[in-house]
């Protein structure tokens, strides 16, 4: 019968709590389309892999219960942080096609989002899925893996990963959130803007026409038709966007272990 040593368990244990964690709370892999099974099982092997790749000679292990669940505590944090944080990319994604369902008159045709877990327009939707299909071209999945194993060797199993610089990044990316939809619904704000004047000086001018009827037609298509022009471009922002975020997610990780 194979034994595990007891200072062996809890330094696995505490790995697969910092995964876990991770896992849950970061793109793709917190989807409700993957079962809980299978993060498990995949925490598990990584986790093994991790601590026969890591220094146990820099981890100092207590068996009391105090220790375990101070830095169990501490392991679950550090993983929803740096799961959670490659989020902020998809939120303000979601957001600009929120931004641009409104504006187009969209705004009470909403539906479940699956990917965020709450209601958005349709627009705010494709956005959303969109973008989660490139992370997944562009093997975000993948990085997020290889940014726990890079966590491992920054940050030391119970370290206080809640610093100053730390918190201070996480300020910075979160309010990139609005930076992100405005330049992503831009070009919906300005033509929107622009048919806003024009209503009202029709409105002025012949006061007898229903305005809100007439123009409606013409917020849908020329909503449908900025997007049509914009797509591609759209398409190359968001991979661009999602790139610089995997970045952001290795400078959060060093920020964390200082």
């Amino acid at each position: 019968m194979i034994t595990i040593p007891e200072v062996d368990f809890i330094i696995i244990l505490l790995i697969f709590l910092r995964i876990f964690s991770a896992f849950v709370s970061s793109p793709v892999y917190s989807h409700k389309a993957v079962p809980v099974l299978v993060k498990i099982f995949l925490s598990v092997i990584i986790s093994y892999i991790v601590f026969l790749t890591l220094d146990k000679s820099k981890i100092i292990v207590e068996t009391n219960l105090g220790w375990l669940f101070t830095n169990a505590m501490t392991e679950i944090f550090t993983g929803l942080l740096i799961g959670f944080m490659l989020n902020f990319v998809f939120y303000g994604i979601s957001f600009a096609g929120s931004l641009i369902g409104f504006n187009m008159g969209l705004s009470m045709a909403e539906a479940l989002n699956p990917v965020d877990g709450f209601s958005n327009n349709i627009i705010g939707n494709l956005l959303s899925m969109a973008s989660l299909v490139l992370f997944i071209l562009i093997n975000g999945h993948q990085y997020i893996i290889s940014g726990l194993f890079y966590s491992f060797s920054v940050i030391h199993i119970g370290k206080n990963t809640f610093t100053d610089s730390a918190f201070q990044l996480l300020i910075r990316y979160s309010s990139g959130i609005f930076i992100i939809a405005v330049k992503i619904a831009s070009p919906f704000i300005v033509s929107y803007f622009l048919v806003y004047i024009a209503e009202g000086i029709m409105a002025r001018v012949i006061p007898q026409m229903q305005v809100f009827f007439v123009s409606q037609p013409i917020m849908l298509g020329l909503g449908f038709t900025l997007l049509g022009i914009l797509v591609p471009i759209y398409f190359y922002v968001i991979k661009y966007l999602l790139g610089g975020y995997e970045n952001n997610l290795a400078s959060l990780i060093k920020a964390m272990g200082q």
